[in-house]
């Protein structure tokens, strides 16, 4: 009994300074976000530069993902993650001293390396519990997405106080910090590593699986999309309401607040009706958001019998800002859904299967942006950020439908069901 309890509070304790680590790591990850305004103002930069800019630490964080999973069930996540965060800190440092546009490009694939702590923290929480509860456990570890709001309500006021360079300076002072405590107090164990005999390439052959192949793609809409429109809000807030960049930020912080710290409620969902359930309706209610998110703002001119009337089409403010809060919800959730998928069918395997899935969801949130300003540069239209999400929901409905919603029972009726394959 004295040693149960004694390994609940290590769990608790691991899970809790997990958390918090990863919180800082992700507001870190999400910086240009809110300092890339005037960064883009200062270069003189257009959309699709912006979007590159925003998305360059994304990419470094997304490919690092796979490997710093398999030295997670190699090493034990204690040492990878301090060992993750340490090296971050110099990069982060450096950024307030950046004046070029190859500058920012450079330093922000080191500073990405922090976006990497996700598919550490994961399977090293995942393991301190029981299966029953690791969805849980994962869903509350993966709140630590609200390092996105966090990041909206501190950058904005360092940047408007002092100037965008004293953002970079105190993160980095934040991260050094946040590593001295992980270190306190986390734990390792050895029973929580997997097996030496098992080769780097047996870990590897897991990518053959065509399940896998679909929780990728269920994972670069969910937290693929979370990122990109985390870094992409506050830009747009600013171009199309002409809103000030605090304020922006805070509305912003709408969608990026419940999209990281509902990803525990999610969690406890997915444990209580199964990772199915909770993706489907996931994206049945993104899919609704995004298509009238999609809808630009339209005026048109129809002749009446009294001559000429024109009518105005659009969200204003405060419904847009109601449906991006829907849509974070639906991406928390959903974050947390697709990683019950991978506890269930993998649980030996946790760390080499989220960090494969982890970068696909990463990449999502690398290219998603640079399309964002290339769509806008290439149209005009702002909103076309929101149809392009809207096709990539459509392609993971219909995956989802024929893989695992057409081969379950319907109303009760049994037969003439042929099982979809995977």
């Amino acid at each position: 009994m004295t040693t149960e309890i004694k390994d609940s509070k290590k769990a608790w304790s691991v899970l809790i300074v997990s958390t918090l680590a990863f919180t800082v790591c992700f507001m870190v990850w999400m910086m240009f976000g809110v300092i890339g305004i005037p960064i883009k103002k200062m270069l003189n930069l257009n959309s699709t530069q912006f979007g590159l800019l925003t998305a360059m630490p994304v990419l470094t964080g997304s490919l690092i993902r796979v490997p710093l999973g398999i030295w997670t069930d190699r090493f034990g996540g204690r040492i990878v993650m301090a060992t993750l965060m340490a090296i971050t800190v110099p990069a982060i440092w450096m950024m307030g001293y950046a004046t070029e546009y190859w500058h920012f490009l450079t330093i922000g694939l080191f500073v990405g390396l922090a976006g990497g702590s996700f598919s550490v923290g994961t399977p090293y929480v995942a393991r301190w519990f029981p299966r029953s509860r690791q969805g849980t456990a994962m869903g509350i570890y993966g709140a630590g997405n609200s390092g996105s709001a966090v990041n909206k309500f501190l950058a904005p006021v360092l940047l408007v106080a002092f100037g965008w360079t004293m953002v970079p300076h105190v993160y980095a002072a934040i991260m050094l910090g946040t590593l001295v405590l992980f270190w306190t107090f986390s734990y390792s164990d050895p029973a929580h590593l997997v097996p030496h005999t098992l080769t780097f390439m047996d870990q590897l052959k897991a990518l053959k699986d065509p399940k896998v192949v679909k929780y990728c793609q269920y994972y670069s809409i969910v937290f693929g999309g979370y990122v990109a429109l985390a870094l992409w809000m506050v830009q747009y807030y600013v171009g199309e309401f002409g809103l000030d960049i605090r304020v922006a930020a805070l509305l912003a912080a709408c969608f990026s607040l419940p999209g990281g710290v509902l990803r525990a409620f999610g969690g406890i969902l997915s444990d209580k009706y199964g990772a199915h359930s909770v993706t489907w309706w996931v994206l049945w209610v993104s899919w609704v958001c995004l298509f009238l998110l999609s809808y630009p703002q339209t005026d048109f001119t129809i002749t009446t019998v009294t001559g000429p009337t024109t009518f105005h089409i659009g969200l204003n403010v405060y419904l847009f800002t109601a449906l991006m809060f829907i849509l974070g919800i639906a991406f928390a959730f959903g974050k947390a859904s697709v990683f019950k998928y991978i506890s269930d069918d993998y649980s030996q395997n946790i760390g080499t299967i989220s960090g494969i899935v982890g970068l696909a969801g990463g990449l999502g949130g690398f290219v998603l942006p640079i399309l964002f300003g290339a769509l806008m540069d290439l149209t005009g239209i702002r909103s076309s950020a929101f149809m392009l999400m809207y096709g990539v929901v459509w392609v993971s409905l219909i995956w989802m439908y024929l893989t695992e919603v057409r081969s379950r029972h319907v109303m009760g009726k049994h037969d003439g069901l042929v099982p979809a394959k995977a």
